[in-house]
């Protein structure tokens, strides 16, 4: 039986289990929260980053992606920094992801996303089945390498694009922890998790991915921890007793000061943008990660062009600059000076 045969009856079931809701019948966590552990050995990996490998010509959509020689790659840079990765699909990219971890024994674990649109059509209803079915089998069949599994990106917050129900969330979460061994969690902006909507969707998880961007924020350099530490204490209050982690945070390198449209940068963004400004920030999130041991993902290793319009549109969108690599792979000014104040070992 092939594998494509496989993960396809494995969707079909999901899709008819949430259709014919069994799964939304279930006990809200079971057994209680599972734990998340952010150790290897006796070394605290909560200091993460965001993983995408697609390197320039490459796209989660388009034809060509990362191939497990180029992810190899990337990881053995990453790897050297961070202990601690998120992806955001359950795709090709991030099964190469975890073959090439579990092939090399990187002492690195990866928080597994699963793509979530709103059903507005059986089609949407279909590939959300297939997303979720890869990865429930992605978790199970590795184990070691997924820490947790996070359902959706940004679904519920009022801006989305892919807006999603919070009801309909809910479903997602249940069919993926009813399957998995893992703590399973869901990223949101802050503006969800403030919300009182937000409070059925924590219910069924095992921790909140919360994130915060002091840049998309309008808020000054100088005062970018404080506003997220903010942030994040308000959201620890609303939610108490579930465990918070800061799933998304950073600063961009590069931005257009004059775009709006759809990213709206040039209005929302009121402080410096430069390689100055990220090493600042960069500074500030390294010593309060550090201070406070709030698990926090940076956003993001490597420059990614195919974001935020194509190059023909604006090649200083602030989406392709938010990596400390750029897109060659080699370290941003501000992460080549971050490197030798806080990893002096790396070579």
């Amino acid at each position: 039986m092939s594998l494509r045969f496989t993960l396809h009856r494995l969707a079909l079931v999901v899709l008819l289990l949430i259709a014919a809701g069994r799964l939304s019948a279930a006990d809200a966590l079971p057994g209680g929260r599972r734990p998340v552990s952010y150790m290897i050995g006796d070394e605290w990996i909560g200091n993460g980053v965001s993983f995408s490998p697609y390197r320039d010509g490459q796209s989660p959509s388009g034809p060509a992606r990362p191939s497990e020689e180029e992810i190899a790659a990337d990881l053995g840079i990453v790897v050297r920094y961070w202990k601690l990765i998120r992806v955001y699909e359950s795709k090709i990219v991030s099964e190469r992801t975890l073959r090439a971890m579990q092939a090399g024994h990187l002492p690195v674990k990866l928080i597994l996303g699963v793509w979530i649109e709103p059903e507005k059509t059986a089609e949407a209803k279909a590939r959300n089945a297939v997303e979720i079915a890869a990865g429930i089998r992605l978790a199970n069949a590795y184990p070691d390498q997924v820490l947790a599994v996070c359902v959706g990106n940004e679904n519920c917050v009022e801006w989305s694009a892919i807006r999603t129900d919070p009801a309909e969330m809910v479903r997602h979460i249940r069919a993926v922890r009813s399957a998995v061994r893992q703590p399973v969690t869901v990223a949101d902006d802050y503006n969800f998790w403030n919300k009182p909507e937000s409070k059925a969707v924590a219910a069924e998880i095992d921790y909140i991915d919360l994130h915060a961007y002091a840049l998309w924020n309008g808020q000054p350099l100088a005062q970018a921890l404080t506003w997220l530490e903010g942030i994040y204490d308000a959201a620890v209050r609303f939610h108490a007793g579930i465990p918070v982690m800061i799933g998304e945070t950073g600063w961009a390198s590069r931005h257009d000061p004059k775009r709006n449209g759809p990213y709206e940068e040039g209005t929302l963004m009121k402080a410096e943008v430069s390689d100055a400004a990220q090493l600042n920030y960069l500074q500030q999130h390294y010593t309060w990660v550090r201070e406070r041991r709030v698990p926090t993902l940076l956003f993001e290793a490597f420059d990614e062009n195919w974001k935020g319009g194509g190059a023909e549109v604006s090649p200083e969108a602030s989406e392709k600059h938010w990596g400390v690599f750029d897109a060659q792979r080699r370290p941003k000014p501000a992460f080549t000076a971050i490197i030798r104040e806080f990893y002096p070992a790396a070579k």
